[in-house]
């Protein structure tokens, strides 16, 4: 899963995937070990569902993933509001 998110994040390539449930599609920004020491994605949601609405920014834990998938599908690259060097990542595998 990880190297697929990380060929993903690489490439520009949306993933699919399920997570509490839910599905959902999203442009992979950043991946790595969070400061809590969880395995976590930095994504912007761009289809699927959401628990809470009104946001699309999403910090996911790559335990809670399902059925990762990558599209075959590219976009073209780092959302407006996205920072290199994510604070909420202790260690960074792979980043825009």
């Amino acid at each position: 899963m990880l190297q697929t998110i990380i060929n993903a994040i690489r490439t520009k390539q949306l993933l699919s995937f399920t997570y509490d449930g839910l599905p959902r599609l999203v442009e992979p920004h950043a991946v790595g070990l969070s400061t809590a020491g969880n395995q976590v994605m930095r994504c912007f949601q761009v289809g699927g569902s959401h628990k809470k609405a009104g946001h699309d920014w999403e910090l996911v834990k790559l335990e809670k993933i399902g059925g990762l998938v990558a599209t075959g599908k590219y976009f073209a690259g780092p959302r407006p509001g996205y920072k290199r060097g994510d604070s909420a990542l202790s260690t960074i595998h792979a980043e825009l």
